[in-house]
């Protein structure tokens, strides 16, 4: 069975088309990757460069890393920074991919920080360890000083002993962030289009926040056209997409494709104990904790998982991952747990509507089908707000972008691009895209930082050499032939206007709640948040279709079982740890509810009480907890 989640599955399903083959592919779509050095019929191989002024533990940080990695990865060594320095920059003359330097802190001359630091400015998508000896106490001023700035991903302790298994898990680690988006990789879909049309952008937004393995060419590039030619199809109707079974699709909707990639299940059954709308931090939480207590779980996603989150490049200051993880990354663990616990997914597929019929909420799909839950929780986020001007919006997907610093980085290499926020996200996205841009401007309304944005994020932005922040500065305007190329912007305590060029703008300002399709008689407040729990003794107890005495429970709205968590709840705070929270939370509210429900029903005379029908009927089965 192919994994609902995992769309990346390597297997092919048995109805693979018997010429289909794999491909490796050059991430950002450059075309096939021959695996080797042109000119050379040598192996290219990614370099592991390990600098230690110790000779004798440089020998054994070699003996071990060759021993475990040499197969796929060129190890490399030098003894000092300066020796270092020298080989890195050749590794650049040469186009050698750099994927990891690790550096021992207490060299003499060039330290380890300050080589890694450098490292940063030339390879700046190598990853970067300070290595640190087993009971180097003094090692801790220097990596917090530098991970606060920026200027490693983490450290690792030097091996102990010939095998030393905790010191090849954070090597493997850093070896598997830094691949994901740098080494040759399968192709699940190959995409032929416009490089700056809006629908090219939203599917490369979409495949790549959804982690489906994929390729986008240029119709007018050499790969493009012989990808059109092999299918026989022609450049008058894009995009066109060629699954690695050899499917072709023609300009597809995105229900189309996720049916086409075999991940929506055929829903057997139309009866759930907990429908989850949405599969951002908050609802796969929900998601996940839901379904690991016994509660038959349905969790609908119409765009990709991770919602907003899953845009963010890293986020550093999610509990257990020391050196932080990717939004997508993160999201998709968390969805892979709430599958093992049972949970159904259906992706590309929204809800268009909910209603009351006894006990239960009939939850209306955009497919035509409904479904019935016990109890409902919506967690359908939101959206950046539009900047609203339209010589900018006529050029969204063409430079002009709202989130998306992910999947469109590689696309601004050498260019200027901005973003726009001062919030978490936007400092996150533009971090990312230091990797690849000329020079990246914040453009901050405010007259400070400080107020929302994380202080680790502040500091990294203020040590990186190619980030800028412009603070009173504003968007006015801009423009462009068939894509982005101009900005203006204005400086609110002068008022001027300054017109500059630019390649990207990444917006990431506001936030406008999923909330227009829920009926009528699901309360909100002004920004159109859904009103929850004990905000009610602010806006007045539920005023139409609250038919029991008791008042809302938390995160409970308006209408009876249906529950809000995250981003589209009123009064929630908008980051990921805290959304997680508010969808586990959620799931003991649901438990209350529905114990609520199960004493009303023993209060009516046994004749009314609804037969028993299957798992999702069961009361006792959805009250256990098994975790």
């Amino acid at each position: 069975m192919r994994h609902p989640i995992r769309s990346n599955n390597l297997t092919p399903p048995r109805n693979a088309r018997a010429g289909s083959r794999k491909r490796r592919v050059l991430p950002n779509g450059s075309g096939p990757f021959t695996g080797k050095v042109p000119g050379s019929s040598r192996p290219r191989k990614p370099v592991v460069l390990v600098v230690d002024g110790d000779r004798e533990s440089l020998r054994h940080l070699r003996r071990e890393l060759r021993k475990r990695y040499g197969g796929d990865y060129r190890v490399a060594c030098a003894g000092s920074g300066r020796e270092a320095i020298v080989r890195l920059r050749r590794f650049e003359a040469n186009g050698d991919d750099v994927a990891l330097v690790l550096a021992e802190r207490g060299m003499p001359g060039i330290s380890g920080t300050e080589l890694l630091a450098r490292v940063g400015r030339v390879h700046p998508t190598a990853k970067r360890a300070l290595l640190v000896a087993w009971g180097d106490r003094a090692a801790a001023g220097s990596i917090l000083r530098s991970m606060s700035l920026g200027h490693i991903d983490y450290y690792v302790n030097k091996p102990w002993g010939e095998t030393d298994e905790r010191f090849h898990r954070t090597v493997a680690e850093f070896l598997y962030d830094w691949a994901k988006d740098r080494m040759p990789k399968f192709e699940e879909i190959r995409i032929v289009g416009e490089q700056w049309s809006p629908r090219s952008h939203e599917l490369r937004d979409l495949l790549g926040r959804n982690g489906v393995l994929h390729t986008f060419h240029h119709a007018d590039s050499p790969e493009g056209r012989e990808l059109l030619a092999e299918v026989g199809h022609g450049p008058d109707r894009l995009p066109v997409l060629v699954l690695f079974d050899g499917q072709v699709l023609v300009d597809p909707s995105n229900s189309e494709i996720a049916d086409a990639c075999g991940v929506n299940p055929t829903l057997e059954k139309s009866r759930f104990d907990l429908v989850v709308i949405g599969a951002g931090p908050a609802g796969l939480a929900a998601a996940a904790n839901g379904a690991s207590e016994g509660l038959d779980t349905l969790i609908v996603e119409g765009e990709a998982i991770g919602g907003q989150a899953g845009t963010s490049s890293l986020i550093r200051n999610y509990p257990g991952f020391p050196s932080g993880i990717g939004g997508a990354e993160l999201a998709r663990r968390a969805a892979e747990q709430a599958w093992l616990f049972g949970g159904t997914f259906l992706f590309m597929r929204r809800v268009t509507g909910l209603r009351r019929a006894g006990d239960e909420v009939v939850v209306s799909l955009s497919c035509g089908q409904e479904v019935t839950a016990r109890a409902v929780v919506v967690a359908t986020g939101a959206s950046y707000r539009r900047l609203g001007i339209p010589s900018l919006e006529a050029l969204r997907g063409a430079g002009v972008f709202y989130g998306a610093a992910v999947s469109e980085a590689q696309a601004m290499e050498g260019r200027e691009v901005y973003v726009v926020g001062a919030g978490n996200s936007a400092g996150q996205a533009a971090m990312h895209l230091s990797k690849y841009a000329s020079r990246v401007t914040i453009l901050a309304r405010g007259a400070s930082l400080e107020t929302s944005m994380s202080e680790y994020l502040i500091r990294e932005i203020g040590a990186s050499e190619n980030v800028e922040v412009r603070l009173e500065t504003r968007v006015a305007g801009g423009g462009g032939r068939a894509r982005l190329e101009r900005l203006v912007l204005e400086d609110s305590r002068s008022g001027r206007n300054e017109t500059v060029p630019a390649a990207g703008l990444f917006v990431l300002i506001g936030a406008e709640p999923h909330t227009a399709w829920l009926p009528e008689g699901i309360e909100r407040d002004e920004g159109g948040y859904l009103i929850t729990g004990a905000d009610f003794s602010r806006y007045g107890l539920p005023r139409r279709g609250w038919h029991v005495e008791r008042p809302p429970l938390l995160m409970e709205t308006s209408m009876q079982g249906v529950f809000a968590v995250g981003d589209v709840r009123h009064g929630s705070v908008k980051r990921v740890a805290s959304a997680v929270g508010e969808g586990s939370i959620a799931v003991q509210m649901v438990h209350e509810y529905l114990g609520s429900v199960r004493r009303e029903r023993s209060r009516e005379p046994r004749s009314e009480q609804p037969a028993a029908e299957g798992k999702g009927a069961s009361d006792e089965g959805a009250m256990s907890a098994t975790a």
